[in-house]
């Protein structure tokens, strides 16, 4: 497995990425990931490189504001419109003409909005642990949030209202709840250890984008909703998620009776990541899925 860095330009800025692979085999497209967060940068998507064995390259980048990128420090810089851009800009400037695309998280919802304007050559979609309706999530945030301990119930509250959502109680009582539901292993591997404490020493896109945490959301994403426009996503699919997600099987269905003919894999051990809780049977269940779309274009 080989691996280059490099650096595009977008908007006056720097965006980073990675292109991964091994020896690549004929009629296997790039797979190109976008991150969650948003703000996460890509590095707990990092066992997804292991597909390169299966003779395809894998292809990364830091969403401006970011991990490698540029962090300009101008909140009115973040909307989903310059993400989309970011994602078209990073296609061309790679010669991504034919490809598949992973979202995870918010990368799900990026991945769905960027297929609603039909682009040409995206060959199918992976939507892993998305949503496709931020009212949903927070309500299915809420019910997730009311099965924590009674203490840090009432604790919550208090530091939302207050706007002192980064006192370290608060703090504590989010890695509980996304021990719980983002990422179940003990301890992290260091690739999620390594995107949690990035988010975490600087939150600005998340916190404009998001809000506080995943079950306070109070920023630009809150009210957005494509529901309605799911059988407009004509794209081979495939929809993945954990028993113990964050998106809750309720979101994940959603998102598959949503789009017609989409699949989907629930995995019954994992949380948010199922690519780092369960990589064996998730790596077998993506080349699989794309191999099969590879094999009747």
């Amino acid at each position: 497995m080989r691996s280059v860095n490099g650096i595009l330009p977008f908007r006056g800025y720097r965006v980073w990425y990675r292109i991964v692979a091994g020896r690549e085999a004929p009629r296997r497209l790039p797979l190109l990931v976008l991150h969650g967060g948003p703000g996460a940068a890509h590095d707990y998507l990092e066992p997804l490189e292991a597909l390169t064995e299966t003779g395809r390259r894998v292809i990364f980048y830091d969403q401006l504001g970011c991990g490698r990128s540029d962090r300009p420090q101008d909140p009115s810089l973040w909307t989903v419109d310059l993400f989309l851009r970011e994602l078209a800009t990073v296609r061309r400037v790679l010669g991504l003409d034919q490809v598949h695309i992973l979202g995870h998280s918010w990368g799900g919802m990026l991945a769905m909005q960027y297929g609603l304007s039909r682009p040409v050559g995206v060959r199918s979609l992976i939507l892993a642990s998305a949503t496709a309706s931020m009212p949903q999530w927070v309500a299915e945030a809420g019910r997730l949030r009311a099965a924590l301990p009674p203490d840090v119930q009432e604790m919550l509250p208090t530091h939302e209202t207050a706007g002192t959502t980064g006192d370290a109680a608060y703090v504590e009582a989010m890695l509980a709840y996304y021990r719980r539901h983002v990422c179940r292993l003990d301890p992290w591997p260091d690739c999620v250890t390594r995107s949690v404490l990035a988010l975490l020493q600087d939150s600005g896109v998340y916190e404009t984008m998001n809000g506080p945490s995943d079950f306070h959301v109070t920023g630009r994403l809150r009210n957005w909703d494509i529901v309605d426009r799911l059988s407009e996503l004509q794209l081979p699919t495939l929809v993945t998620s954990g028993r113990h997600d964050e998106a809750t099987p309720a979101i994940a269905e959603t998102i598959h009776r949503g789009i017609a003919g989409s699949e989907w894999m629930l995995f019954e051990e994992s949380s948010h990541m199922a690519h780092v809780e369960e990589p064996t049977g998730y790596l077998s269940a993506l080349n699989e899925f794309l191999s099969r779309i590879e094999t009747a274009a």
